[in-house]
């Protein structure tokens, strides 16, 4: 009898998807299906098995049954109603599947456990869909999250995750920050290649909790921008943007006109109230249940290796 290797499907992979079917790949010990709506030369390049989908509920069951695949992972990051449903039919389908029963949805943010409504658009989107996982007793799960993407430390050309500007205060494309708040709040940063690490290693445990955190370097954002300082040898140009600024642009007229200004505030709140910061004794408690050996890279190894790889 021959022995067929565990199947996990991605779907909507985009930017951080890319670092897991990698590392998936890199591990050798899955077979990987990936769900999107259409193909790209990214992966035509790299012969991934790839599978047209619109996200129903039908598609993604014919698709799981078809593959076997027995873990389903979400990157898919819909900023509003439609994360839900896009979700439900996700976790559906899996549960009505002849064999996928683990299930990741797409969370990777910071402390949801203290902060659970942050950002905002968590709170309209991943919050409800939690609710409907809460009631799921077919599927094991987890949310898994860590802190900000240590990549946007990173010029563009060094990582597949696209450069957020307006979100992350430091742009090293640019070369400036606009500090949000004091920046002195505490932060937790994690490298993408190390995500996707650990979610290999997550795939291997036999039994998941229902919040799973991981983290590179806790810190300020005054303390990393000393760290690029320091090795670029060059000052960082800073702008502020302080708390009440933003608690104003919170409280504009919900209409489409301010629609990106609160979005961008709710972002902006989220890193004031240290809520990208996952929770230290929870997080190093995980570290050695599910991630033992695993080295979590530092900023100030990020940038040092980017200046030697093509890309991280």
């Amino acid at each position: 009898m021959s022995f067929q290797r565990p199947v996990v499907a991605l779907a909507a992979i985009g930017n951080l998807g890319k670092y897991i079917w990698e590392e998936l790949i890199a591990d050798g010990r899955f077979d990987i299906v990936v769900l999107t709506r259409q193909t790209n030369k990214w992966l035509e390049e790299r012969n991934v098995d790839v599978h047209i989908s619109d996200y129903s509920e039908a598609s993604v069951l014919s698709i799981l049954d078809l593959s076997n695949a027995g873990t389903f992972m979400s990157f898919n990051n819909c900023a509003d109603e439609r994360f839900i449903d896009i979700h439900c039919a996700y976790l559906t389908a899996c549960e009505r599947s002849r064999n996928c029963k683990r299930f990741i949805a797409s969370e990777y943010a910071g402390n949801i456990d203290d902060f659970p409504l942050h950002p905002r658009i968590y709170g309209t989107t991943r919050a409800p869909f939690r609710k409907v996982l809460q009631e799921s007793t077919d599927i094991e799960w987890t949310l898994f999250n860590n802190g900000w993407f240590m990549d946007y430390f990173l010029p563009k050309d060094k990582t597949y995750m696209r450069p957020v500007p307006d979100e992350f205060p430091v742009d090293p494309n640019a070369w400036q920050a606009c500090i949000k708040g004091t920046g002195d709040e505490p932060q937790s940063w994690t490298c993408c290649r190390d995500v996707g690490k650990a979610v290999v290693m997550l795939l291997h445990a036999p039994e998941w909790e229902r919040t799973t955190y991981v983290v590179g370097q806790w810190g300020t954002f005054n303390e990393a921008i000393k760290i690029m300082e320091t090795f670029f040898d060059k000052p960082l140009p800073k702008t502020y943007r302080s708390s009440e600024d933003i608690n104003r642009a919170l409280t504009l007229p919900p209409n489409k006109e301010n629609q990106d200004a609160i979005f961008l505030a709710g972002i902006d709140e989220w890193t004031v109230l240290g809520a990208t910061s996952c929770p230290r004794e929870k997080t190093l408690r995980q570290r050695m249940k599910y991630f033992n050996g695993l080295h979590f890279t530092t900023i100030d190894e990020l940038i040092r290796g980017a200046k030697s790889e093509s890309k991280i």
